[in-house]
C-alpha cells in the first residue's frame, strides 16, 4: 500500500481546477419506464478523476464527519494511485456495507457538508460514487471472504435483518461466535428491501449480502416479530447469551386524517413493499400490487414520501404530486432527491396541508381538501393518497420485555458508548434508539454494540 501524502505533496490550487465528473445517470424518461438502479456504474478513469480533486485537508474534515470514521483521504488517495483494491480495503476496514453506503447515504449533510470545495462554489468531492465503484470492484474482483473462523461456542440472537441487525450479526461471526437472526419479514433486508426502492438500491445486492452470511453460518428465522409469543426472556433462556434489538423503526406515525379508511389511501411502507419487492418475499396481505392510477398524491416531509411519488411515476401514474404539509423547502428532502423526482414528472408542493379526504358512496376516493399557508382552502382531484407522516419502533417490543427502559417517542434507551440497553445481556441500535437515520449512523452504532458484545462474552479479549 502506498504511504498517504503530506500536504507538501499536494498542489491544492491546482486540484481546485479539477471538473467534477458529472455521474452516469439514466436519462428521465427512460428511468420512469423501469425499476432499475438511476445511477450507473463508474469507470476507472471516473474515480480516479473525481478521487484527484480531494485537497487532503490538514485536519481531515470528512473523516470527523463520517459517522463511521472511515479514512477518506487515503482511499481517495490510493484510488488515484490507481490501487482501487487497497483503497477499498480502506473503506471496508471501517464500514462492512461500503456498497450500500456508496448509494444510500446522503453525503450532503456528511462528509460532503465537511468538504471545503462548496466553499470555493464548487461541488464536493462526490465520495459516496467513488465509495460505491470501490466496493462493486472489490466484490467482483475479490469476491466475498467466505472462511469460518473456530467457533467460541456462543450462541447470539439478533432480532431484526436490516442493516443494524445485519451487521451485528456479520461481525459476531467473524469472531467466531453463533448468531441467529429473527426477522417479522419473509425475507431479509429490513429497510434495505422493505423501504428502499430498487431504482435507489439494487435488490440483488442485499439478496447477495444475505447469501454470503448464510455460508458464513449464520442461521435466519423469518415471519416471526420477537415479543409476539417469542420474547426476548424467551430467547435468553433457550441459551442465547446475548440479544440485540435492531428492529428499525418502521411503524407508521398516526395521521388524524378524516377519510383515511377509503379505498385507495395507502401507508407509504406497504405501498413500497407490495410495488417494489418480490412476490415470494412479501407478507400474505401485500402480495397484490398496487395500481394507484392517474392521480396520486404523496403527503409526507421526507425521503420515503420522494420515493413513493418515484414508484407511482414508474407504475404508470401521469399527475403525481408531493404535499408536504409545514415544511419549507430548505427544510425538505435532499436536494439531490428532490431533483431526481422533478425530472421524473413529480410535482413539488410546500406548506400546503391535507384537511380530509372524501370519497363516492362506495367506499373509493375521489378528492382531497387542502389549505394553503394563506389559509385558501381548494379541492385536489385524486385516485390514490399514499401516507408517509414519519415512522417510530415498534412499541410492543419493549411493553413484551420487563425492564426494558425507553425515551421520547418510545426510542430504546441505551448506553451512547455501548449499545447497552437497561436489561442485563441485551443490546440495541438503528432506527429503534435514534429514529429514521443515515445508513453510516445505523452501521456505527451496530458496529459499536458488536465491539461490546463481543467484550462481553470474551471477558475483554479485543475483536470486532
Amino acid at each position: 500500500m502506498m504511504p498517504r501524502p503530506d500536504g507538501k505533496d499536494i498542489d491544492r490550487e491546482a486540484r481546485l481546477g479539477i471538473a467534477p465528473v458529472a455521474s452516469r445517470i439514466q436519462a428521465p424518461d427512460e428511468r420512469v419506464r423501469n425499476f432499475d438502479e438511476v445511477y450507473l456504474p463508474w469507470t476507472e478513469d471516473m474515480a480516479v478523476q473525481e478521487a484527484s480533486r480531494c485537497l487532503h485537508c490538514d485536519d481531515r474534515p470528512c473523516v470527523k464527519a463520517c459517522p463511521l470514521g472511515n479514512d477518506i483521504p487515503l482511499a481517495l488517495w490510493l484510488t488515484e494511485q490507481g490501487n482501487f483494491t487497497d483503497a477499498a480495503r480502506v473503506l471496508l476496514r471501517t464500514n462492512n456495507a461500503a456498497e450500500l453506503c456508496g448509494r444510500l447515504c446522503s453525503p450532503g449533510n456528511q462528509c460532503g457538508a465537511a468538504c471545503p470545495h462548496p466553499k470555493e462554489g464548487q461541488h464536493p468531492v462526490a465520495v459516496n460514487r467513488v465509495e460505491a465503484f470501490l466496493a462493486d470492484r472489490y466484490r467482483r474482483i475479490v469476491g466475498w471472504e467466505t472462511d469460518r473462523p473456530p467457533s467460541t461456542g456462543e450462541h447470539l440472537a439478533v432480532v431484526g435483518a436490516g442493516p443494524a441487525g445485519l451487521t451485528v450479526a456479520e461481525l459476531l461471526r467473524q469472531n467466531g461466535h453463533s448468531p441467529t437472526v429473527f426477522d417479522r419479514w419473509p425475507g431479509g433486508g429490513g429497510s434495505l428491501r422493505y423501504g428502499t426502492p430498487r431504482f435507489e438500491l439494487d435488490h440483488g445486492l442485499v439478496r447477495k449480502r444475505l447469501d454470503w452470511l448464510k455460508e458464513m453460518g449464520v442461521e435466519f428465522v423469518y415471519d416471526t416479530r420477537v415479543g409476539e409469543g417469542v420474547g426476548v426472556d424467551h430467547l435468553l433462556a433457550d441459551g442465547f447469551r446475548a440479544v440485540f434489538l435492531g428492529t428499525g423503526a418502521g411503524e407508521p406515525e398516526e395521521a388524524a386524517l378524516a377519510g383515511r379508511n377509503l379505498q385507495g389511501v395507502h401507508e407509504a411502507v406497504p405501498f413500497l413493499v407490495r410495488s417494489n419487492v418480490e412476490q415470494n418475499l412479501r407478507p400474505s396481505d401485500m402480495e397484490d400490487p398496487p395500481r394507484p392510477g392517474e392521480r396520486v398524491v404523496v403527503i409526507g416531509g421526507g425521503a420515503t414520501a420522494l420515493s413513493c411519488a418515484r414508484t407511482a411515476r414508474r407504475l404508470g401514474s401521469r399527475d403525481v404530486t408531493c404535499f408536504f404539509p409545514g415544511v419549507r423547502e430548505e427544510e425538505g428532502p435532499d436536494p439531490r432527491e428532490l431533483g431526481l423526482a422533478r425530472e421524473e414528472g413529480v410535482r413539488i408542493r410546500w406548506e400546503v396541508t391535507p384537511r380530509r379526504l372524501r370519497g363516492e358512496e362506495d367506499g373509493s376516493l375521489r378528492e382531497m381538501e387542502c389549505v394553503d399557508g394563506s389559509g385558501r382552502e381548494f379541492p385536489v382531484p385524486v385516485d390514490t393518497v399514499i401516507l408517509s407522516f414519519g415512522y417510530r419502533p415498534d412499541p410492543e417490543l419493549p411493553e413484551s420485555v420487563p425492564g426494558l427502559e425507553t425515551e421520547d417517542g418510545g426510542h430504546l434507551a441505551v448506553d451512547p458508548a455501548t449499545g447497552r440497553t437497561s436489561r442485563e445481556r441485551v443490546w440495541a441500535g438503528g432506527g429503534n434508539v435514534s429514529g429514521r437515520i443515515p445508513l453510516g449512523r445505523t452501521l456505527s452504532q451496530a458496529r459499536m454494540a458488536a465491539r461490546d458484545m463481543h467484550l462481553h462474552l470474551r471477558g475483554g479479549q479485543k475483536g470486532c
